[in-house]
């Protein structure tokens, strides 16, 4: 029996992982896309009048099957691919692309929501059935629905080819980042390199055949300790260069072509639309609206965020003098240098610091800062069903005990395994047809367990850990009447405010004491220590904003641009270089490897972080004004942000927590910049 055709006999009806074989998804794809056609013609071909009861409820309680088998799918194939699941995602995603057009395109479909757009005034809505119509009309006009028919052909045709780039984009960088080890077989090559990193680059070697060597890879948890401990500044080179160059190699996993098809079809599907650019045509559907409010916000925080990198590039530089270095600081020398001025400045070392974080306790400190905040609790249960045995698992709960959710978490880093940390759902929260509880995971990639079996992480990893999370809460505190406005089915642009205002809490003293626990003594991080912490919190602000400017600019341009766009290294250094991107500096993501935007669903889209940056620092006052905990201010987060959903206009459930629109000036301070 196929598990997605049927009910799920599970706890809380979670999928039954254990029992999903690989040869289940392909037939419940092909039948959940059959049964939701038919459902979907139903609805078009209905001879009664249209009613917000037999047309979009209708609509919303569509495609089960599709559903459950997608959200599993896809799921896994982030977290948990092979090369069977990646070639059936090539095969797979343009039947999607296509069964999605084949509904946001169908005109006696579009037919009965224009008329109930039409005369919303008339009937006796909700906000929220008001918001769902309006979204849903919203859909169909940006996806083709008013289009002539040879322009809707060509828009299907389109889409299919994006969906199959993207795909393939995304398998290219996992696939390199893995092809690639830098083998060291001289024990004096390690030389400053904590014993746990020589240990794990030990267990990594043994992984790949290479018994008695050390193997470090592209990804963040093997490449940053090298780079900021190493002394051998080759090394350094040679594996930050193996790092930004995933993609753009003229080999098997060369992005380049990928990119500049998928840029010129992005063009070609926004001109279709009326719109100038694919960010013209993106934009129009988010807070930000128009690609000159983007730039405008950019280059208000890139001037004060170059010129505070250059200082730090004196500083280091002046560093390097000091120690008789007869070279120019370079990319791959960031890491390590601004690791010895912390040390110098702030006297503490980073490897200090992680023995205070495990991944446990971490955990378990951001539950207690929801149940502070929000009154749930988290219990971990044991007999849940999961894809893999290291992932954990959490019933959520009120204060009444009622269960609200289900919480996983798959935290440690793999070779099948995307890069970076995301949040998604197995099913999203509703209550308009009985009461559907969300279901919701936090994959992240954070260092395998030390000798002792503890995840020790960096506070950048802890932060991820309350991003991560925060995004987490949106999904299991919703509380909205339809899937389609439930959780993260936000604008772009909004989706990174409840995550990032989570990280708040991660950098506050006092609450770091109540986690910050050594994982051998049991000793909280000592005063001192949590004070150097503190006093560094903007140390190496130039950086990070300058990095992530960067990046966020070359997404704009790209979808900008008006021309042809040949030569993607060309067009890529010819915008950092005119935006002033230093040299010692690379963009937070090179195009053949930005995901985000080739791969992730942000094109035009990658600003977002600091729009949303600039919700959470104004957010985060009402807390510091009123304390961290304060009753009023956190019932008001969770009914106006985290459990709210789409459900109304985005601007006016920020003003109700609030009280005001957001201003620029805490974002300026909180990063040092002002």
């Amino acid at each position: 029996m196929n598990p997605f055709l049927n009910d799920y006999e599970t706890p809380f009806k979670i999928p039954p992982f254990e029992e999903i074989e690989f040869a289940h998804y392909e037939p419940a794809f092909d039948i959940g896309m059959k049964e939701h056609l038919k459902e979907i013609e139903e609805i078009a071909n209905n001879q009664q009048e249209p009613t917000f009861e037999n047309t979009i409820e209708a609509m919303e309680r569509s495609g089960e099957t599709l559903d459950k088998v997608a959200n599993v799918f896809f799921n896994l194939l982030g977290s948990n691919t092979n090369d069977d699941m990646d070639a059936l995602a090539m095969k797979i995603s343009p039947k999607l692309s296509a069964h999605n057009d084949s509904i946001l395109l169908n005109k006696e479909l579009f037919k009965r929501i224009k008329e109930l757009f039409d005369n919303k005034g008339s009937f006796n809505l909700t906000t929220e059935q008001n918001r769902l119509l309006e979204e849903t009309y919203k859909r169909f006009i940006r996806s083709g629905a008013n289009l002539d028919n040879q322009s809707m052909e060509r828009l299907t045709q389109i889409n299919s080819s994006l969906s199959s780039l993207s795909v393939q984009f995304d398998q290219n960088v996992l696939k390199e980042t893995n092809s690639y080890s830098m083998v060291i077989e001289n024990e004096e090559d390690l030389d400053g390199l904590p014993a746990e990193e020589i240990r794990q680059a030990s267990l990594l070697a043994d992984s790949e055949g290479q018994s008695g060597k050390w193997v470090f890879k592209p990804t963040r948890v093997s490449m940053y300790p090298f780079l900021t401990y190493s002394t051998q500044r080759d090394l350094r080179e040679e594996l930050y260069n193996s790092y930004i160059q995933r993609g753009d190699n003229d080999n098997a996993y060369d992005n380049k072509e990928i990119i500049a098809e998928m840029i010129s079809l992005r063009k070609e599907k926004a001109s279709m639309m009326g719109f100038d650019s694919h960010s013209d045509y993106v934009l129009d559907n988010t807070m930000a609206k128009t690609p000159e409010n983007v730039n405008k916000l950019l280059q208000t925080i890139w001037k004060p965020g170059v010129e505070k990198a250059k200082g730090e590039v004196e500083e280091m530089q002046k560093l390097i003098s000091d120690e008789g270095g007869n070279f120019e600081l370079a990319a791959w020398d960031w890491w390590h240098y601004s690791e010895k001025l912390r040390q110098e400045k702030f006297d503490f070392k980073e490897e200090e610091v992680k023995p205070y974080f495990s991944e446990d306790k971490v955990l378990a400190g951001a539950f207690d800062v929801a149940q502070k905040l929000f009154d749930i609790t988290f219990t971990e249960r044991n007999d849940l069903p999961k894809y893999r045995e290291n992932i954990r698992s959490f019933i959520v709960e009120d204060l009444n005990k009622k269960v609200i959710g289900i919480f996983y978490t798959d935290f440690t880093l793999r070779p099948n395994k995307g890069g970076g940390a995301w949040m998604n759902t197995f099913r999203s929260q509703s209550k308009f047809d009985g009461e559907i509880i969300p279901i919701v995971i936090n994959v992240c990639n954070f260092p395998p367990e030390n000798a002792d079996g503890v995840s020790l992480l960096s506070f950048e990893q802890v932060e991820t850990l309350f991003h991560e999370f925060g995004h987490g809460l949106h999904g299991l505190l919703s509380d909205a009447q339809y899937p389609s406005l439930s959780g993260t089915s936000v604008t772009r642009d909004y989706v990174e405010f409840p995550s990032q205002m989570m990280e708040n809490w991660a950098r506050e003293p006092s609450v770091i004491k109540t986690f910050a626990k050594h994982y051998e003594t049991g000793e909280t991080i000592p005063e001192d220590l949590l004070n150097k912490i503190s006093a560094a919190g903007t140390f190496n602000e130039g950086f990070a904003t300058t990095e992530y400017v960067a990046a966020a600019h070359l997404d704009m341009a790209y979808h900008t641009d008006q021309g042809l766009i040949e030569d993607i290294d060309k067009f890529e250094d010819e915008t950092l270089n005119d935006l002033g991107l230093i040299p010692e500096i690379e963009s937070r993501y090179r195009s053949t490897y930005f995901g985000h935007i080739f791969a992730g669903g942000y094109s035009s889209g990658y600003y977002s972080y600091l729009w949303t940056e600039v919700l959470e620092a104004d957010a985060f006052e009402a807390f510091k004004d009123k304390g961290l905990f304060n009753k009023e201010t956190a019932d008001k987060l969770k009914k106006y942000v985290y459990a709210a959903g789409n459900t109304d206009d985005l601007m006016t459930q920020y003003v109700r927590f609030r009280g005001k629109e957001p201003e620029i000036e805490p974002l300026l301070k909180k990063r040092g910049l002002n």
